[in-house]
């Protein structure tokens, strides 16, 4: 055992608490080794081998990926552990004709919110650069616009994101943060989402069928389509609205699911739910490393509050669809 700059060190422990003149540890206080910063943090309960965080739902997928619950993790442990990595966070939104008007709250809730205490670049998509808004972004936050013209059907602007994700992931993203979330719009932050979603590759589950088997997914199940999925296959049904991972698999991802989509129109077919079929699809056979639950993709308005869901994190904003597409 050692001293060094106040910290007793061990072969095998490494880092213990600090200790004031009262003999109290000192939490939360970052402390420079080199070019690491370690953060002490409070004295949490040992995690049971035996007792399970919840029994009500499933944690943990057939190949062994957490799905993420309230309760099923310690918040503090995981920010400390993306802090020591210096983490950014790219968080890309199309705000495409008259979607722009969600932008003023998505983005205001994301800085009460989103990856709070984290580097974060907003990159906003949009057709009218004008209409961004001025939010006032916390410290190591800053937003980037980035122009992309339109399409007359919704359809077709939703499909184009693939493309347009996956061309910047290549030619800018990987430049500049480690890992990449892609949200729609019509959204709002409405409790904390943080770094517990960070994986490789993560989807979420879509709030409508997170209790149905798969023969009701509404998979396309066209085999002409290159999203087609089998009536006797799918693990869970995804949202589009809400995806993410590190940069390299989300290249992979919208690279795919753009490619597919190219084939599709070329074969004149469209999936019937556009890039969340294909998302789907993509899912399917490149298994997430993480999935969301439904209290990170919800519709109170729609579907209530019920007692399984602890918190509610990412919800739709109420809005007239038709006059907002049109």
């Amino acid at each position: 055992m050692s001293r060094q700059g106040g910290l007793l060190t061990t072969a095998h422990e490494g880092l213990l608490p600090v200790h004031g003149s009262q003999g109290r540890a000192s939490h939360n206080l970052p402390v420079n080794l080199g070019s690491a910063v370690f953060f002490f943090r409070k004295a949490y309960p040992q995690p049971r081998v035996l007792t399970p965080t919840r029994t009500d739902v499933l944690v943990l997928t057939p190949w062994l990926a957490p799905i993420i619950w309230e309760g099923t993790f310690d918040i503090d442990t995981l920010n400390e552990q993306f802090r020591l990595r210096n983490t950014t966070i790219g968080l890309t939104v199309f705000a495409v004709k008259k979607y722009v008007v969600f932008l003023k709250l998505f983005l205001e809730t994301a800085e009460q919110h989103f990856m709070v205490g984290h580097k974060v670049i907003y990159y906003v998509f949009t057709d009218r650069p004008a209409d961004v808004p001025q939010v006032p972004l916390g410290a190591g936050r800053r937003l980037v616009v980035l122009t992309v013209r339109n399409y007359t059907r919704w359809q077709d602007v939703s499909m184009h994101r693939m493309e347009v994700i996956s061309h910047f992931s290549e030619q800018r993203f990987r430049h500049e943060v480690d890992y990449l979330v892609c949200a729609d719009v019509d959204m709002k932050f409405r409790d904390h989402v943080g770094v517990e979603i960070l994986s490789a590759l993560f989807g979420t589950l879509h709030p409508g069928f997170y209790r149905s088997r798969r023969e009701s997914f509404t998979y396309e199940r066209r085999p002409q389509s290159q999203a087609y999925i089998p009536w006797d296959q799918g693990d869970f049904y995804y949202m589009g609205a809400f995806f993410g991972g590190s940069v390299v698999e989300v290249h992979h991802l919208t690279k795919a699911c753009h490619q597919a989509m190219v084939e599709d129109q070329a074969n004149g077919i469209e999936a019937v739910w556009h890039d969340e079929s294909h998302l789907n699809k993509y899912l399917l056979y490149h298994k997430p490393t993480k999935v969301l639950s439904p209290e990170y993709m919800w519709d109170q308005q729609l579907l209530g509050w019920p007692s399984i869901m602890k918190k509610l994190r990412y919800v739709a904003v109420p809005k007239n669809h038709q006059a907002i597409r049109n």
